[in-house]
């Protein structure tokens, strides 16, 4: 009795309280940028990549994280990678801001060698040639739909990107064609320069790791679907575009056959503004060597 009159009393402050509260986490868990570490380990890989970092950065949709992107720059300065590959949508198509994104990019460059490919919102906005432009002007090497040979202490890999299917159809290719066979013909354009290396993909769509297994890509990163947008304890993601509800690839590690595929939750919001239990996340993927007789994790 003397709980609920005490309730009573003092509901209004109690529930401005709450809501107080409410707001804040909801902010520090859609701004609070979280790193994440993966290894991956392949006997494919030359002993010279033992401890190699490829740091993620994927749908950063214009978000800004401190003034010039301070915030940002320094969790990648802090991780320090020995390359930077950014996954698509930098920018948003529906509030396209190539200044913010290029305050990231002049930071990121200066930080290590970074390497890029679009997503669905590049192909959107009539402004990304201009961004291409900026991309290449400060140092970014741009991966549409070529492979290259990653050279690091002595030893190769090759490194790949394919354009976002959007982006291809509103380009004016593959008129006809579904998302799933454009993407099966970017990745046939690459193969015969592969040659037996181990191979790195980076592509914007994760629902498409059966097409990167079945071209026996070794390891890929993606974005794209924003960790499920709304994140529930032991379900996950709530609704993703390309996966529709409860969809199956939006966080973390997959594996299939040999392939690994390595999914970024992303860091902005598009068409909803918010998310929930699903902070905004970098990831930092070490490289070893199963050859290798000195692995230290």
């Amino acid at each position: 009795m003397r709980i609920r009159k005490l309730f009573r009393k003092y509901r209004l402050p109690l529930v401005v309280i709450f809501l107080l509260l409410l707001c804040i986490g909801l902010y520090w868990g859609d701004n609070a940028i979280k790193t994440d570490y993966i290894t991956i380990s392949s006997n494919k890989l030359p002993n010279a990549f033992e401890g190699f970092k490829i740091l993620q950065i994927s749908d950063l949709h214009n978000k800004e994280f401190g003034k010039g992107q301070a915030v940002l720059l320094r969790k990648i300065e802090k991780a320090e990678p020995d390359i930077i590959v950014v996954t698509g949508d930098l920018i948003d198509s529906h509030r396209t801001d190539i200044d913010k994104a290029m305050d990231f990019i002049k930071g990121a460059v200066k930080l290590a060698p970074v390497y890029y490919v679009t997503g669905n919102h590049e192909g959107l906005t009539e402004e990304y040639p201009e961004l291409e432009q900026q991309l290449i002007k400060a140092g970014v090497i741009p991966l549409k739909n070529k492979l290259i040979e990653l050279k690091y202490k002595g030893a190769t890999i090759n490194l790949a990107g394919v354009n976002d299917p959007v982006y291809e159809i509103l380009n004016g290719n593959f008129n006809g064609f579904s998302e799933k066979l454009i993407l099966e013909n970017l990745l046939e354009g690459i193969k015969e320069d592969r040659a037996d290396r181990y191979t790195v993909l980076l592509s914007h769509r994760p629902e498409f790791i059966n097409t990167y297994a079945q071209n026996e890509i070794d390891l890929v990163f993606s974005g794209h679907a924003h960790g499920g947008q709304f994140r529930l304890p032991f379900i996950g993601g709530l609704v993703a575009p390309g996966q529709g509800l409860f969809p199956k690839y939006t966080s973390g590690k997959y594996n299939r056959n040999q392939t690994t595929e390595i999914v970024s939750r992303g860091l902005g919001n598009s068409i909803i503004p918010l998310r929930v239990f699903n902070r905004p996340q970098i990831i930092v993927c070490t490289l070893y060597s199963e050859s290798s007789d000195t692995i230290e994790r």
